[in-house]
């Protein structure tokens, strides 16, 4: 058992607790409050002038797959031999132990989105993924949580360098919607299987895959960084019924009103650094604001490694510097990244119940020079800093 006590106590969900305890027992967030009692045999951590948050999270990265001073040899987000591959899955690319998981836990980011790039059309599985660990089965929250696919330069280079469609935009989207008629037509003859076996269809692995988007179970997690393909994105979710988050949504800013008509949560970023292609010219860290302000759900990303992922709190206080609400900056890399990525059962708050994933700062987190003191995954202490 693990006993936190003394903290200033950010629940990020609406309540900030002085002086306040957890209690941790077996992995999990036992008891929250003022009046505690420490449970005979508990390790205590004093965290008295502190402040105790719900580990950060960033719901749209590569962790792992692309890995940290290597090249090809540990390059394993894009699998370019096919612009439509949804039967890939992230946790079969990612490796543990690559030095970027370190880095995040010891700088608080205690949970990721992890899966696919953007060089195809349909890119593959997304997971959520703990942040420690040996193991990538162990390290599972949800998987899969989306079905990664992409618009723009992106699936437009990869077509021209190898010589095949997608080469426009034009092609990802005809990919694209030809894809999901295949898998509307390949449930619709599972359906009628279920009455004549006989019937059944060989099996395809790639259908396989898609039947949890035509179903809604899992979003569309779509690669969208201009307008153009923001609005293409939303006309094919609707032309499917599909479910889906804007991820990047970097020209978000620019088309406001109409993003806060459609209402679907976005994920915003990588906004640190130089803009390396032409629809990355209008990124701003005054994005993330202006859609919250719009009232819809924000998160924040690194698109870790595109910015190291150690640098989420980071990008959180630049996007409050450029007017995003403190709070909401907060919540865009806990609770509202946890709710997006569908495991907010799990993470992304302190709650009786949840996952002891708990991090205590010697300051404000925000600040650049606060640090961590100490990370608790899963109620055990992986990182302390004293």
């Amino acid at each position: 058992m693990l006993f936190v006590k003394n903290g200033k106590v950010v629940t990020m969900r609406g309540e900030t607790i002085d002086n306040g305890s957890i209690a941790v027992k077996n992995g999990k967030i036992q008891a929250i409050g003022t009046d505690i009692t420490i449970p005979e045999g508990a390790i205590v951590i004093d965290a008295k002038g502190k402040i105790v948050m719900p580990g950060f999270i960033d719901p749209h990265t590569h962790l792992g797959l692309k890995e940290s001073a290597i090249q090809f040899e540990g390059t394993d987000h894009n699998e370019t031999s096919d612009p439509i591959t949804p039967h890939v899955r992230g946790i079969d690319g990612l490796n543990p132990m690559d030095d970027t998981l370190r880095e995040a836990y010891e700088a608080g980011i205690t949970s990721v989105g992890a899966g696919p790039g953007s060089a195809n059309v349909i890119c593959g599985q997304f997971a959520a993924i703990k942040t420690y660990g040996k193991r990538v089965d162990n390290m599972i929250i949800k998987e899969p949580i989306a079905m990664k696919c992409a618009f723009g330069e992106n699936p437009k280079r990869n077509g021209k360098e190898k010589g095949r469609a997608p080469m426009t935009r034009m092609g990802i989207s005809a990919l694209l919607r030809e894809t999901l008629y295949n898998a509307i037509e390949y449930k619709k003859k599972l359906d009628i299987a279920k009455k004549d076996p006989s019937k059944t269809p060989a099996f395809d692995i790639k259908m396989e895959a898609l039947l949890p988007v035509i179903n809604r179970e899992i979003p569309l997690k779509v690669h969208a960084h201009r307008a153009d393909d923001i609005f293409t994105a939303i006309r094919i979710a609707k032309e499917f019924n599909l479910k889906i988050t804007l991820d990047h949504c970097t020209e978000g800013h620019l088309i406001k009103e109409e993003l806060s008509k459609e209402g679907y949560d976005v994920i915003v970023g990588p906004s640190l650094g130089h803009s390396t292609k032409f629809e990355l010219k209008s990124k701003s860290f005054v994005t993330p604001g202006v859609l919250s302000k719009e009232g819809l759900k924000v998160a924040i990303t690194t698109d870790s490694p595109v910015i190291p992922l150690h640098y989420l709190p980071i990008c959180a206080a630049l996007a409050v510097k450029k007017g995003m609400d403190k709070t909401e900056a907060l919540k865009a890399i806990t609770i509202n990244a946890a709710e997006i990525m569908g495991v907010s059962d799990r993470i992304g708050s302190l709650e009786v119940g949840k996952d002891a994933d708990i991090v205590i700062w010697n300051g404000d987190p925000l600040d650049i020079q606060s640090l961590v003191e100490y990370t608790i995954i899963d109620g055990e202490i992986v990182y302390e800093n004293k």
